[in-house]
């Protein structure tokens, strides 16, 4: 899964990137709205972690902007607590709306709930026959054991499971598991998922041969 931090406070902006990418994140960042809003058009996150105050145009003024293109989940971090600016970050088009300062496990609940909704999940725990995603843990399980999993693997399969029945093309997967400094060569995609293969079994993920992966 691949998110965008949106923070012009550079001690926050790379503790919050730092602890997300050891949560298996890809984590692209923006110093303010200009850079944010730019980011945020050109690809497709599967969240944004948004501060109000930014320079530039502030966090409210990109959402609306934004919202006229996109849908992305956006979860609002920002230290005005009033209810006004609550409102008017919800209605703005914030998906959620949490104040500094925050609980880090939190944030990662949060961001959890956008992503599960987002793409129709209703559980943490997603079921694919004898294989267990658990989102919450990051964990994968088959026939109840603990698969052990790289974390490129674990995003793989992730992103495969909660868009299950569906078609994924590569490109797709490139956007959503890699972050924008990656410079991994293309082929490496091959490489984990024949990996993933080997741990969970030759027909977990299907190829469709000019289209993509999918698990059924």
């Amino acid at each position: 899964m691949r998110l965008l931090v949106i923070e012009d406070d550079p001690l926050l902006r790379h503790s919050l990137s730092e602890g997300l990418r050891e949560e298996m994140y890809a984590v692209d960042t923006a110093v303010d709205g200009v850079e944010g809003l730019a980011k945020a058009k050109g690809s497709d996150y599967d969240a944004i972690v948004l501060d109000g105050m930014l320079p530039g145009f502030d966090g409210w003024e990109l959402l609306l902007r934004l919202r006229r293109e996109k849908t992305t989940p956006v979860l609002m971090l920002t230290a005005r607590d009033a209810v006004p600016d609550r409102i008017r970050g919800l209605d703005a088009g914030a998906d959620d709306y949490l104040t500094k300062p925050f609980d880090f496990e939190e944030l990662l609940a949060r961001l959890r709930a956008l992503i599960r909704r987002s793409s129709g999940a209703g559980s943490n725990l997603l079921e694919l026959g004898g294989i267990a995603v658990d989102t919450a843990a990051k964990l994968v399980m088959k026939d109840g054991e603990v698969v052990s999993l790289t974390p490129r693997e674990y995003g793989l399969v992730e992103y495969l499971a909660l868009h299950r029945g569906s078609v994924v093309s590569r490109t797709e997967l490139y956007e959503h598991l890699f972050d924008e400094n990656d410079d991994t060569l293309s082929n490496l995609l091959d490489v984990h998922v024949s990996n993933v293969r080997k741990k969970l079994g030759p027909s977990f993920i299907s190829t469709r041969r000019g289209h993509g992966y999918s698990i059924e």
